[in-house]
């Protein structure tokens, strides 16, 4: 089970993206638009359309979302599509939204607590939350090696101690070791018969590290492990939430 957070750690990307983006002068700013907020939705930042509609980017948990707001003051959330089905503002929703958010959450994965696994200077790199116990993130390790062993891929580890009691000191265990990519093996090729012999205890900075590590994790959208984020082939965030299937696999990590 995952352990309360304080509230302040949890969205503090969209903080930064809304504060970076700016707010509607009060006198200016629909009033429909604070309902929405009151409902969980995040108003980003107003865009230019034609047909007398205001439209506004914005986020609903952390998927992009298009608000029109009516001449009468009414909202509608969704998409305007064209005459044949396409939507009009995707890409409106990419600049002003995804791809912010994108790059921001790619920033905080690269500045957060993780152990390598594989080569560092292999080309794709993919993050994952994990927890030492987890029987899914053995599972995804196991389903990476071919390309981890071929130097294709590094695996980011992001540890957090979530599955069961003993979880944040087997992650102490592998954050604490002198060489964590090896501690992290180690559990990995021992997974069957119980893993690493956990920490007697869990230092202060380990348990700081886990605890941030963990509100990235809950801030991403992700409620358990593996939570899983790369980016394709034009930059865009890719995210998993469990143990991806089969058939994603080479979608994911690419060419063997």
């Amino acid at each position: 089970m995952i352990r309360s957070l304080a509230p302040r750690r949890i969205g503090f990307a969209l903080a930064a993206l809304l504060a970076a983006a700016g707010t509607q002068a009060a006198q200016d700013r629909p009033a429909v638009l604070k309902a929405l907020e009151a409902r969980g939705l995040r108003v980003v930042q107003e865009f230019k359309i034609d047909g007398g509609l205001r439209a506004f980017a914005g986020v609903a948990g952390d998927q992009p979302v298009a608000i029109y707001v009516t001449p009468d003051g009414n909202a509608i959330v969704g998409a305007r599509l064209d005459a044949q089905g396409k939507p009009l503002d995707d890409a409106k929703l990419e600049a002003l939204v995804s791809k912010p958010m994108g790059d921001q959450a790619w920033a905080q994965l690269e500045k957060s607590t993780w152990v390598l696994d594989g080569k560092k200077d292999a080309p794709r790199i993919i993050y994952t939350f994990s927890d030492a116990n987890c029987p899914y993130c053995h599972k995804f390790w196991e389903a990476a090696r071919p390309w981890v062993d071929a130097g294709k891929v590094q695996l980011r580890h992001v540890m957090v101690g979530v599955i069961r009691q003993d979880s944040p000191a087997k992650a102490a265990a592998i954050l604490g070791a002198a060489d964590s990519s090896a501690a992290l093996l180690e559990n990995e090729h021992k997974f069957n018969q119980g893993g690493i012999t956990p920490a007697k205890s869990v230092p202060d900075g380990i348990a700081r590290k886990l605890d941030d590590n963990q509100a990235l994790m809950v801030s991403l959208g992700f409620r358990g492990t593996p939570g899983i984020v790369a980016r394709d082939e034009t930059g865009a965030l890719k995210k998993y939430n469990g143990l991806p299937q089969a058939g994603e696999l080479d979608k994911l990590f690419g060419p063997r």
